[in-house]
């Protein structure tokens, strides 16, 4: 009897507790959501920011001013990912490892003496950039099939 009894209480604590704990799990994700959509925003409009000097250097370095129209472009993207973060994971992703493609590159260059070690700042700037992008990129999520109700495919 009174091992029946402490299952009921452990049940009902856990019962208890559920809600409590899908709402803390809510809060985290929201505030995880919002802390991508601040980041989203301020990456983008540096990226956007690159449009003055794409212009400037149109003349002058022509290779990178096609690297900033990218850029630049993918800044648009960014911002307009902010409206639903979760429907623009690819870009999100693409953004993210792009940026430690980017990284590389320019770190294997300023370490061979291809280009000026003051380049070393833009690699952690796009070592950030993606680290965060990809911890804080939102989850894949799990549909059901309109086919075969009750299981489950990720999108």
């Amino acid at each position: 009897m009174m091992l029946a009894d402490s299952v009921h209480a452990e049940e009902s604590r856990q019962q208890v507790a559920a809600p409590a704990c899908q709402a803390a799990m809510r809060r985290g994700s929201m505030k995880r959501e919002l802390a991508l959509k601040i980041v989203l925003a301020v990456v983008g409009l540096l990226f956007i920011a690159l449009g003055y000097p794409m212009v400037v250097f149109i003349r002058q370095e022509p290779a990178l001013s096609m690297q900033f129209s990218l850029y630049v472009t993918l800044g648009v993207f960014l911002l307009l990912a902010i409206r639903n973060p979760s429907a623009s994971r690819s870009v999100i992703a693409f953004t993210a490892w792009s940026s430690f493609a980017h990284a590389a590159l320019m770190g294997t260059q300023a370490w061979r003496n291809m280009v000026a070690r003051g380049e070393l700042i833009g690699v952690a700037v796009l070592v950030i950039i993606g680290a965060v992008l990809i911890a804080l990129a939102p989850p894949k999520q799990l549909l059901e099939s309109a086919s075969h109700p009750g299981q489950l495919h990720s999108r």
